[in-house]
């Protein structure tokens, strides 16, 4: 089997899990629609304009549902031992981290799609002239998300701790993709032209792709101690 296709067996594999357990989907999604309804409840209206808020309810809000989500990339596996036979297998320790991001990263942009919509259904927010371009930043700042999310889980469901110890080693790490990425996301809820998001766009890329390269290179470590 080539590279490529022993990271597709991972991400199908995960799939396959997702669809018969509903357990990570179904518990970020339920967390997306009662941070809507809690802001909705929060938010003064008359006084907030969504345009002005939006952008940090959106990122705060993938940021908490999709932990709930990246803590259990590992658990189902580790319950039972199964992960055990995962790393016996043939491919490659970057491939497995590959499979398990691309696959955590499926489930987090349906999530964030689904969070977009909640939040324009609840308070009527506007994506602005460009909604596409919304989407892509949404889409770097989740790439390099789960990237780190993928590497620390596994790190995590190692100790006894478990998904309690993932957000105090995830967070920090976070700080960049919440500056880039709410920064860009505001100005483009705002309306503001696309060459004003520019340089947040390429930094967020750059810290997706970077956090991908550092999670391939240091799974192996990290799932071999």
């Amino acid at each position: 089997m080539t590279y490529l296709g022993q990271v597709y067996a991972i991400i199908w594999k995960d799939l396959l899990i997702e669809v018969r357990t509903r357990e990570r989907v179904a518990s970020m999604g339920a967390f997306a629609v009662l941070s809507g309804v809690l802001f909705n409840f929060a938010m003064d209206w008359t006084a907030v304009r969504p345009q002005d808020v939006g952008a940090g309810l959106i990122w705060m809000t993938i940021v908490f549902g999709g932990m709930l989500g990246l803590g259990r990339t590992f658990m189902l596996e580790a319950s039972d031992s199964a992960f055990v036979g995962v790393l016996m297998s043939p491919a490659p320790k970057d491939a497995i981290f590959l499979g398990k991001a691309i696959a955590n990263f499926i489930f987090l942009m349906l999530i964030a799609v689904f969070i977009v919509v909640v939040f324009s259904a609840f308070f009527g927010l506007d994506l602005g002239p460009n909604p596409g371009l919304v989407f892509v930043v949404l889409a770097l700042g989740a790439l390099g998300f789960v990237a780190l999310g993928t590497l620390f889980s596994a790190l995590a469901s190692g100790t006894g701790m478990g998904e309690t110890l993932l957000p105090i080693l995830v967070f920090p790490l976070l700080v960049p993709m919440i500056v880039f990425g709410v920064s860009a996301t505001s100005r483009l809820l705002a309306g503001r032209p696309v060459s004003e998001v520019a340089g947040n766009v390429r930094l967020l890329g750059a810290f997706a792709v970077g956090a991908v390269a550092a999670g391939a290179a240091l799974f192996r470590f990290v799932v071999e101690e």
